[in-house]
């Protein structure tokens, strides 16, 4: 079965049929992907559940819109239509908060994480330092929904707005601010793969004719939200390893403005200091 679907996933442009295939089985049977080989039987009405789920992956829905759920550092996050998927890039972004609100000292760290989507970096920042102060902003109302259902109980203060004048209330005290900001030209429609592109809100993805629209706004936010010494960091394309960054070099208000490279040695964030 897996066998099967892989090939039917493959034909229609799936980045990881296999994958995916063994993903969906899983997920329909209701057991560990490792457990599989230890399935005898599969019943007809799973094996029709899963024709179908591998159609619909054959038509390019996003395998986290199918199962409802996607992994993020530690934490398991609900994601469906109306929110930004997250990516596993993005982990290394939320690491580095991490490791910035915990190397506060003398007092809880006071995070802010702009653009939140599913939450998933307020959630993994309340997780691994719950001692932080966390707060986070989404503006699109189908995303916010999706970041309440993931950040209830976590003791994160998520509010819905837009993040060009959120949290007035917070200016001058925070020490670290975060964002996955969209950042996508307008003139990559073509080039961005269907998951994304049909399937994740557009307000998440495109953000001006360059793709720094949104980055050029952060960098006005940050600078009234940090304390002094505070630190910023933001996810960018693979292209803008250099324009992203340009974008807090050119204020001169900012020090240590650094770029940092994925797993795949891909330009992948930035992080910057307040002078």
């Amino acid at each position: 079965m897996v066998a099967d679907a892989a090939a039917t996933l493959e034909a229609a442009g799936v980045p990881s049929p296999a994958n995916d295939a063994e993903i969906l089985l899983a997920h329909v049977l209701g057991v560990p992907r490792g457990n599989l080989l230890l399935v005898a039987e599969v019943a007809a009405a799973d094996a029709a559940a899963f024709a179908a789920l591998v159609s619909r992956r054959a038509e390019r829905v996003p395998l986290q819109h199918l199962t409802g759920t996607t992994g993020f550092r530690y934490v398991d996050l609900a994601v469906g239509p109306g929110v930004f998927t997250p990516r596993p890039e993005t982990e290394l972004l939320a690491g580095w908060a991490i490791e910035s609100a915990l190397g506060v000292e003398g007092r809880p760290p006071v995070v802010v994480d702009l653009c939140t989507g599913s939450g998933a970096i307020a959630r993994s920042i309340a997780d691994e330092v719950p001692h932080a102060r966390v707060h986070a902003v989404e503006v699109d109302p189908d995303a916010h929904r999706w970041a309440q259902q993931n950040l209830t109980g976590t003791g994160v203060d998520l509010r819905q707005g837009d993040m060009a004048d959120a949290f007035g209330d917070l200016d001058g005290t925070v020490d670290v601010v975060v964002c996955n900001p969209p950042y996508i030209p307008l003139e990559a429609w073509e080039s961005v793969a269907p998951e994304a592109r049909d399937h994740d809100p557009h307000l998440a993805l495109f953000s001006g004719d360059d793709g720094l629209t949104a980055m050029r706004v952060l960098e006005r936010v940050a600078g009234r939200l940090l304390r002094p010494a505070g630190v910023v960091g933001a996810e960018h394309a693979d292209l803008q390893g250099e324009l992203a960054p340009a974008v807090f070099s050119a204020t001169g208000r900012w020090a240590d403005v650094r770029d940092h490279r994925d797993l795949a040695g891909r330009p992948r964030y930035l992080t910057a200091r307040l002078g």
